[in-house]
């Protein structure tokens, strides 16, 4: 139950901390301290989701991608770290929970969609073909957001049993989800929009339908013993800044 409080919680949180993010990045705009050196680059740990993005929106951070549970758990662990992105609330609620991250803000949505190689062997139309015995199903592990995603569309479907059945790989996270079906190593798999768009003719993206309410929120939070907290903050500002949201758009991301 204390859980499900702290992620109702960051809807809350996210307008204030938007307020100070802008305003921090306002004040860092010319890229300089006062003593006219240039700040470091800001260490960023960021979904798989985002490897496409975020470099557009900034180059000069010093990125590792991967999924949201793992990094989650290397902030928890020390690793060096200013910023974290991550394509759900429950990992941001945990660290907030924990002290270890300043309030997450909200700054984009997202949708799964149900993936198959181009020339789709197993002539799969929808997400209840996924269900047919000796179809070959990718997703990602449960510690991950897309996997918990997921699972939880084939729960709102009611397929839970008969499609996990089929799940022959787990993936770390979503580009490994992705490209098993873009090499044709399964028939179908549960991706993010974002990330079929980037695999252009590789895949062919299937929609899924309303009831399996298949939307996804990416949130980013500033880690509280990053040693770069100028620059993690110009960085937030960035991603929230109108070039940012509008570079988010043209990748296939939803408005927070």
């Amino acid at each position: 139950m204390r859980r499900h409080t702290i992620v109702d919680r960051l809807a809350g949180v996210g307008a204030v901390a938007v307020l100070a993010f802008t305003l921090a990045a306002c004040g860092s705009s010319s890229g300089t301290t006062g003593t006219g050196t240039t700040p470091a680059a800001p260490t960023v740990l960021a979904a798989a989701s985002l490897s496409n993005v975020f470099p557009k929106i900034d180059p000069a951070p010093d990125y590792s991608f991967g999924g949201s549970g793992a990094l989650a758990v290397q902030i928890e662990q020390g690793a060096p770290a200013d910023v974290f992105a991550a394509a759900s609330a429950k990992q941001p609620a945990a660290l907030l929970a924990k002290g270890l991250i300043e309030p997450p803000v909200k700054f984009a949505t997202n949708r799964l969609v149900l993936i198959v190689p181009s020339d789709n062997p197993a002539h799969i139309t929808s997400i209840t073909d996924v269900t047919r015995p000796g179809v070959k199903l990718v997703i990602c592990a449960a510690s991950v957001p897309c996997g918990d995603y997921a699972r939880t569309v084939f729960k709102n479907l009611g397929i839970s049993s008969a499609a996990m059945a089929n799940v022959v790989s787990n993936t770390t996270d979503v580009t490994q989800a992705l490209g098993q079906v873009a090499l044709g190593q399964a028939d179908a798999g549960i991706v993010y929009i974002t990330d079929a768009k980037a695999a252009g003719s590789k895949v062919q993206a299937i929609a899924l339908p309303a009831a399996a309410k298949p939307g996804a929120s990416d949130y980013i939070a500033i880690v509280k013993a990053g040693a770069h907290q100028s620059s993690a903050q110009a960085f937030v500002g960035e991603v929230m800044s109108a070039r940012g949201q509008a570079i988010l758009r043209a990748a296939g991301f939803g408005a927070p």
